[in-house]
């Protein structure tokens, strides 16, 4: 599985001294996905965040995720990821409980945890004990369930939609009503064995021949033009205009 982030090498005998600083806590260790993974016991999650932190210098809380595995008898796992600034080096602390064991709060260990707690409280159900505000934090009010469970169905138990009779968001039961359809898992380039909607166009009568094209208009005759005069014509001498009659004054016969 490759890793989001440039990975840094476990040092030498980090797995022992997380051993000696947790000590009877300790239940199970070793390298996954290039980070050092340790599981402890859930009753001493505080006593161990503490011994990591003012020990081995894990001063910051990044995270905590919940995994459920359903098929397990303590089917939530609750995930600490621990960071040292100093040591530039990451941590995971594992621990397993159910539905009705709660989990110590580490909020007085990494204040941090408040807001992370109450988010696997909220997908979860983990319940943690001591918590000062253990509020779900993602879902709405009302909520009904947790979603990240394993068993809760992927549409949720009940549904919210805009009323224009009460003129507010109303709650209702999930509701997924769907028309009675036939399925035919036939390969599509196979073809169907029935006529498709719209395969009736394909009928249709092949269209009438075009009208032939119109004859091309016959070439344009040149036109008789009047030649130019050219130089040689401007040289010559223009023939004399005829004299006009003298008009009679008027009062004459």
């Amino acid at each position: 599985m490759a890793s989001p982030a440039p990975l840094v090498r476990n040092p030498e005998g980090a797995l022992d001294q997380v051993r000696a600083a947790v000590g009877s806590a300790f239940i199970a260790g070793g390298e996954a996905v290039g980070e050092l993974s340790v599981t402890v016991v859930r009753e001493s999650i505080a006593d161990v965040l503490t011994a990591l932190r003012d020990t081995l210098e894990y001063q910051q809380l990044m995270e905590i995720a919940g995994v459920d595995y359903p098929e397990r008898a303590e089917r939530f796992e609750v995930v600490y990821h621990l960071l040292s600034v100093t040591r530039n080096h990451r941590l995971r602390v594992r621990v397993s409980t159910d539905e009705a064991m709660p989990v110590p709060t580490a909020t007085s260990v990494y204040p941090a945890a408040g807001w992370l707690e109450r988010e696997v409280f909220d997908m979860y159900g983990v319940v943690f004990a001591g918590h000062p505000d253990l509020r779900r934090i993602l879902t709405d009010y009302g909520f009904a369930g947790h979603p990240f469970r394993k068993d809760f169905p992927l549409t949720g138990y009940v549904e919210l939609r805009y009323s224009e009779a009460e003129k507010r968001v109303v709650y209702e039961p999930v509701s997924l009503p769907q028309d009675l359809r036939t399925f035919d898992f036939m390969s599509p380039w196979e073809g169907a064995s029935y006529v498709l909607p719209g395969d009736e166009k394909a009928a249709v009568a092949p269209p009438a021949p075009s009208a032939p094209a119109p004859a091309p208009a016959p070439a344009a005759k040149p036109s008789a033009r009047k030649p130019r005069a050219t130089k040689a014509d401007a040289g010559a001498t223009p023939a004399p205009k005829k004299p006009r009659a003298p008009r009679k004054p008027k009062g004459e016969a």
